[in-house]
């Protein structure tokens, strides 16, 4: 195995826009494969740029140009692929809009990005038309299937793309893709990104993955998501590999895909690891050919590296804004919990993410002491799209504050404790929501917990958990909070308990607590531990 520094040596030097990066890896990689379907057929990287020359020929025809932002409304597809390099190529910038969307949500996001185009599947044509009804924006349309009798396909685009010259590269430094943040605190944020940011995030996840050119990485998660775009496709594109598209992420169907695609290397959310240790162990294919998985925490770890036989398993910590801060180091034994050190770049001579662990005053506090991270990265986003307010708010002296409760240890390794907006205020006592949903989610009953404040009579907050069984399974109010004392001080012992079929998440698989704090009826259906 190549070391990481190696593999990026091994290939011609470019200037970090997509189009060159392109370039040095087709010159090299030319036929070997590059974009592959779940059965692990597909096209090789001469074949890939082919395509996306022509795609970028015929949206300059269409009318792009620098600065246009284009949509993307359809589950995973090559098409995502060949459209971030094609609208690159023009200096247009990508926008990635999850397809499971309403209308409501729609309008927002076409409407906030002011997008001048919209690639779509079928299946949410008729979304996107109400959703674009009555918003001002106006835009053209096309079908990434061309089912549809009145409008063109991207392959028509492609097939018919005029022999025109294209206009000068933009610089590596342009804005070429923007990604909407969860927004489970408010309306989703446009957080854009220049082609050398994403290109570093590759190659710093090459690194942390070991990826090599006879790679195959499986994309799972969608193409809205900083992981697949930044640390997959990016990381692919570092690498020299190829990539694995699957439309989206199938439980039942996960192991045959792997084995006939020959995936190598696949990256995941915490849910789906925890899915697939739940799934029956007769789907699993012991012939599988993974050697190194991204995002499995310490709840699936045992699993994944006992019986489904993955040795390498890796988990860390990025943001759409701030992209692959930390990870647990490949190759070498984490700590339960941890979401890692500090990442870095393969060329030591590339700086990489700095953090500081701070207080209310925005003053550094000592090891193993509960405070925000702050980070300062080279990749960092450019901004938050048409929004300086927020982008403003975002900084202090030059860091970025993710909002999220962490502490470090002696050591440097970090530990995730909270956001800090589910931070529950008891008794004088900070309480982490997501301790909460931690604890209470390893009872051999739950499924599936969260935790969240709800206002005391006394003042401050009163905790709830809303909590989710498994099937067939039954709890009692009392007994789960007898299992919270046994594990937790007294003042974190929840006084509301309600049982539910199912908790809200974002796009992204988060738990969307935001939602759930509306939801005066959770109190009223709960239990009252503290009237017995």
């Amino acid at each position: 195995m190549k070391t990481p520094l190696e593999v990026l040596r091994s290939y011609a030097p470019h200037d970090y826009t997509l189009s060159g990066v392109l370039n040095s890896r087709r010159a090299q990689r030319g036929e070997a494969p590059m974009i592959l379907d779940e059965s692990g057929r597909g096209l090789t990287w001469n074949q890939g740029a082919e395509a996306i020359d022509a795609l970028a020929r015929s949206l300059a025809a269409r009318g792009v140009q620098t600065g246009d932002r284009v949509a993307v409304v359809a589950r995973n597809g090559r098409e995502h692929v060949f459209l971030l390099f094609a609208l690159a190529r023009l200096g247009a910038i990508m926008v990635p809009i999850n397809p499971e969307f309403g209308v409501a949500e729609l309008r927002y996001a076409l409407g906030h990005a002011q997008v001048s185009g919209v690639v779509l599947d079928e299946a949410v044509r008729a979304a996107v038309d109400q959703a674009l009804e009555g918003s001002g924006v106006e835009a053209w349309q096309v079908l990434v299937d061309g089912d549809g009798a009145s409008l063109p396909s991207l392959q028509q685009w492609q097939d018919n793309a005029p022999a025109t010259d294209l206009p000068a590269a933009p610089s590596a430094d342009a804005p070429c893709l923007m990604i909407f943040t969860s927004g489970t605190t408010g309306y989703p944020k446009g957080v854009l990104h220049s082609q050398r940011s994403i290109l570093l995030v590759g190659e710093a996840n090459l690194g942390r993955m070991r990826l090599q050119p006879e790679d195959r990485i499986l994309i799972v998660l969608p193409f809205f998501h900083v992981n697949a775009l930044c640390y997959s496709l990016c990381g692919m594109i570092a690498a020299g590999c190829a990539l694995i598209v699957t439309p989206r992420f199938s439980a039942s169907r996960f192991w045959s895909i792997v084995v006939d695609a020959g995936a190598t290397v696949v990256n995941f959310i915490e849910a789906m690891g925890n899915i697939l240790k739940s799934r029956d162990r007769s789907e699993f294919r012991k012939d599988h050919r993974i050697r190194v998985a991204y995002g499995i925490r310490q709840s699936s770890y045992q699993a994944f590296q006992q019986e489904f036989g993955i040795a390498n398993l890796l988990s860390g910590f990025g943001m759409s804004e701030v992209p692959g801060v930390t990870c647990n180091p490949y190759g070498e034994p984490g700590k339960p919990g941890s979401m890692g050190v500090l990442a870095q770049h393969p060329d030591p001579a590339q700086p990489w993410a700095q953090c500081r662990v701070v207080d209310d005053k925005g003053d550094d506090v000592e090891a193993d002491v509960v405070g925000e991270l702050w980070v300062r990265t080279p990749v960092c986003m450019l901004g938050y799209y048409n929004d300086p307010e927020q982008t403003a708010a975002a900084f202090q002296d030059g860091w970025f504050r993710t909002g999220d409760m962490v502490r470090r240890d002696a050591d440097g390794w970090f530990f995730y404790v909270s956001r800090a907006k589910d931070i529950i205020r008891r008794r004088g006592e900070n309480i982490a929501g997501a301790e909460l949903d931690r604890v209470v989610g390893e009872h051999p009953s739950v499924y599936e917990a969260a935790a969240i404040a709800v206002p005391s009579e006394l003042g401050e907050d009163d905790i709830l958990v809303a909590a989710v069984l498994h099937p067939g399974a039954s709890l009692e109010a009392q007994a789960l909070a007898q299992w919270c004392r046994e594990r937790l001080a007294v003042h974190k012992v929840p006084r509301y308990v309600v049982f539910v079929d199912s908790i809200p998440h974002t796009a992204t698989h988060k738990i969307a607590k935001s939602l759930m704090r509306q939801d005066t009826t959770l109190r009223e259906r709960a239990t009252d531990l503290q009237r017995g």
